[in-house]
């Protein structure tokens, strides 16, 4: 057998236990909420050993969101793919929204409500989310063809991931997203100009 062929192996069969792991968690955590939830029950019931959980989550809040690689890849992607002509506030704008309706149906909503009623989860969520910044920036560096990111490059990243964490608690999130990108693509003088007009 080949040593692409094993390693391949080795990471179908990594990819399968980690799912595995999940979905345990999940249906855990939605029958009795997070908190009432061990990580030795879960491992008991993905029938793997604790020490294996953790090989793959570094903390029992991870397991929440299984999906995360996933999710880092989509945004990076949103930008770096987006089609010839679409600004990246436009690209970001139609991923944020399409991501937002994915978390209204299904299993997603589900685990959403349970993280809104876990102060645990949403911190975790929030540190998580910050952490795909470095990888916008590279992007958007590239994008631009620069060899290092400018101070407007760093700060845009920053208020555009928090443009989605806003959106997210709000009754109205596709409202908050074009007010969020509307203030960074025009600027705080061109809304106080209408504000006083």
């Amino acid at each position: 057998m080949s040593d692409v062929h094993q390693a391949g192996r080795r990471e179908r069969k990594k990819a399968a236990t980690r799912a595995l792991i999940v979905e345990a968690a999940h249906e855990l955590f939605l029958e009795r909420g997070f908190d009432a939830v061990s990580v030795r029950e879960i491992a008991d019931k993905a029938d793997v050993s604790p020490t294996t959980v953790f090989a793959h989550f570094p903390q029992k809040e991870a397991l929440a969101f299984g999906d995360e690689d996933e999710r880092h890849e989509q945004l990076v992607a949103a930008i770096r793919d987006r089609s010839p002509g679409t600004s990246i506030s436009a690209a970001l704008k139609a991923h944020y929204l399409a991501e937002i309706a994915g978390f209204g149906s299904g299993p997603q909503s589900q685990m959403l409500a349970l993280m809104e009623q876990t102060p645990a989860l949403v911190e975790y969520a929030e540190r998580m989310w910050f952490r795909h910044e470095d990888a916008l920036i590279a992007a958007i560096t590239a994008d631009f063809g620069l060899t290092e990111p400018s101070d407007e490059i760093r700060f845009y990243v920053r208020f555009a991931l928090q443009i989605q964490l806003n959106a997210t608690r709000d009754a109205d999130p596709e409202s908050t997203i074009d007010a969020g990108f509307r203030l960074l693509d025009e600027g705080w003088s061109h809304y106080q100009d209408e504000a006083t007009t």
